[in-house]
């Protein structure tokens, strides 16, 4: 399938929701539903090198959402660790294969532990140039927007702008995504049909798709070149009509 795809239409930024990981733990016979989130593991390493490989340059991936701190304690926990150790095992890989990691997100919310990790591994591969990995953690598309507008309200408050000055440029400089394009294609596993409080400003004109029957653990790399090709054969419009698109530039 890799072959098939076209190189020179491909998404600039890629944004994951990575649904099904308890499912499919329950789909293999085990109750504890973190035995889903540890083989998920594979499923994102698969992502990453995918990426890489074919030149997309931004992955962000939904990795906890604001949502999710109303999970068991004990799941929460778990979680914890598991980006811990994750973080810890794949750091030499990642500099290695010259991945960039970055984040999103409240991460001042998150156990300090995580956050020295988290930072540590930010800061050992900020001089990379290839993929850039963004993990999405305690964030939800409310909680940057909320945040974004405050931000802008304390400058007007301050006199370094008036209320005349805030544009949709002024804003996604506010977001949390600052300096990040906005996704050109979001894949989500798991047969959900929905955005679930994930980057609402930056998907607005994004590509959706949603892979029925397939949970997170069983993602690979092909999974992702499927979702690429099928985005290759879209007509993106950004509400313009299919003959404004194809008109000639010089016409």
């Amino acid at each position: 399938m890799k072959e098939q795809l076209d190189p020179n239409n491909l998404p600039k930024h890629i944004a994951v929701i990575m649904d099904g990981n308890g499912r499919w733990a329950k789909q293999q016979g085990f109750v504890d539903r973190i035995f889903g989130h540890r083989n998920a593991l594979k499923a994102v390493k698969e992502a990453i090198e995918g990426c890489a490989e074919i030149g997309v340059k931004y992955l962000t991936l939904y990795a906890f959402s604001t949502e999710n701190w109303n999970r068991p304690k004990a799941e929460v926990d778990a979680l914890m660790m598991l980006l811990i150790s994750a973080l810890k095992d794949e750091l030499e890989d990642m500099k290695k294969n010259n991945v960039r990691l970055d984040t999103i997100g409240a991460i001042d919310t998150l156990p300090e532990s995580s956050q020295r990790v988290l930072r540590s591994a930010i800061e050992e591969t900020k001089d990379n140039t290839g993929v850039v990995v963004i993990l999405a953690l305690s964030y939800s598309g409310k909680w940057d927007i909320i945040t974004a507008a405050k931000k802008l309200a304390e400058q007007v408050k301050n006199g370094e702008i008036a209320i005349d000055d805030i544009n949709e440029q002024l804003f996604e400089q506010s977001l949390d995504t600052k300096g990040i394009p906005n996704p050109d294609l979001m894949i989500r596993t798991g047969g959900d049909h929905r955005i679930s409080n994930f980057m609402l400003w930056q998907l607005a004109y994004s590509e959706l798709y949603i892979f029925e029957e397939l949970f997170w653990p069983d993602f690979r790399r092909e999974h992702l070149f499927e979702a690429i090709l099928n985005y290759q054969e879209r007509e993106r419009r950004f509400g313009k009509t299919s003959e404004q698109i194809k008109k000639p530039i010089n016409a």
